[in-house]
């Protein structure tokens, strides 16, 4: 259950009270994030949440900020996404009030200083070098370029090292100022804490910010004419693949159904995927797959590592696994997929950081907040032939996209493959 006041100034309030914690979380969701930026700014939301906790007038320094948090037991980051950008603090009980006031002249009061600027600048740039060194962390990224080429939501959402490296104080600043604004954010709040107190705290800290006009992200364009392949040749000890469908959008009815079919197919040591590749087969370590669900499109996506050597194999065996789930999931099988789903989500829901996400990100982006019970229930209601329709509307052959990072010069033989 949870509670939803909105301020006069549009800033939505949702909180949980969960009186049998010893803590409180803190999620501040703002509508700002990679398919926001033009492509001249692009890791502006990533070095914009870098610079948040770099001082304000009353706390100067990053020191101050952290000492504050950590001289309390408590933690706190924040993260950038495609969609969205959180700055979130997990505390004891008694300290929530003197958080949300560090959390919240975080964000009204930054300074932005230019040399701690440039200092950051060198840090993303270092960031961006170790994802560099990650084989794994490329091929995600490339997957996207391959499924929404040439635009933000395609984009990583760091940027690129001359994107980076271009982006100015001013640019930073006119940023944060077309959408960090009260009407696109959302506190989210769970905890040993009343709503109330909630509400008057988060008023008291940010009950006079300023509403004001806003932007928005660059809708998704998956044109059918642009290459379905990409490889980064890389002298790497294994090879790196994820190979991409169509998905559904956060709010398309058969979001769920997709859900529970990717449960089947890739998620856990007893799906589908996991039992042929590495328990049959033995081609691989890990295999899974997942689904991303955007505001207005989706993908699901297989990705492994494996021996250069077998990655054809791996690749055929990926493609005949998809192919089979047109076919109708036996019941037996389904119903281990639900009791998956759920199971997780319940479990995930003992912390309070994961509640004070779930209702902040579903408000942030949907303007709805589903409970857990509603969920539950519409997971429980998922059939066989909804399954398998799914299936056959998404996972087409001629739909797939494939991203490759290993040692190869040429894509020929992976055509081939998507080909077959």
């Amino acid at each position: 259950m949870f509670d939803k006041t909105v301020l006069q100034n549009g800033l939505r309030i949702v909180s949980s009270s969960l009186p049998h914690t010893r803590s409180v979380s803190i999620s501040i969701f703002i509508g700002a994030g990679s398919r926001y930026e033009s492509d001249d700014v692009a890791g502006v939301s990533h070095f914009l949440e870098h610079m948040l906790f770099k001082g304000t007038k009353r706390r100067p320094t990053a020191r101050e900020i952290s000492e504050e948090i950590e001289g309390i037991g408590g933690v706190m980051n924040a993260g950038t996404d495609k969609e969205l950008t959180v700055y979130w603090a997990k505390v004891g009980d008694h300290r929530f009030a003197a958080t949300l006031d560090i959390l919240a002249d975080s964000l009204l009061n930054s300074l932005l200083d230019p040399e701690e600027l440039e200092k950051e600048r060198a840090v993303i740039l270092e960031e961006l070098a170790m994802t560099e060194d990650s084989p794994a962390d490329i091929v995600n990224i490339l997957i996207d370029e391959v499924v929404w080429p040439h635009q933000p939501l395609g984009r990583d959402t760091g940027g690129t090292p001359d994107s980076v490296k271009a982006i100015t104080r001013d640019d930073v600043i006119r940023y944060m100022g077309q959408l960090y604004v009260p009407q696109n954010t959302v506190v989210a709040i769970a905890g040993n804490v009343t709503h109330q107190e909630v509400v008057d705290r988060v008023s008291e800290y940010l009950g006079k910010w300023q509403p004001r006009e806003f932007a928005t992200w660059y809708p998704a364009q998956i044109p059918d004419d642009t290459p379905r392949l990409r490889l980064r040749s890389k002298r790497t000890e294994q090879a790196h693949f994820c190979l991409a469908t169509p998905g559904l959008s956060a709010a398309h009815p058969d979001r769920y159904v997709l859900d529970v079919l990717n449960a089947v197919l890739g998620e856990g040591m007893s799906s589908r995927l996991f039992l042929e590749i590495r328990e049959k087969r033995s081609l691989c370590y890990d295999v899974h797959s997942y689904v991303n669900h955007y505001l207005d499109t989706g993908s699901t996506v297989v990705n492994a590592g494996v021996d250069p050597s077998k990655l054809d194999e791996a690749l055929r065996a990926t493609i005949e696994e998809l192919a089979k789930m047109a076919q109708r999931v036996p019941d037996k099988e389904l119903v281990k997929a639900k009791e998956f789903i759920k199971g997780r989500l319940q479990l995930r829901m003992e912390d309070t950081r994961a509640v004070a996400s779930w209702l902040g990100g579903q408000e942030l982006l949907r303007r709805e907040i589903l409970t857990v019970d509603e969920v539950l229930e519409i997971v429980d209601g998922v059939t066989a032939d909804s399954l398998q329709r799914v299936a056959t509307e998404l996972w087409r052959p001629e739909a797939f996209r494939l991203a490759v990072v290993g040692p190869f010069r040429s894509e020929t033989r992976f055509h081939k493959l998507l080909a077959a």
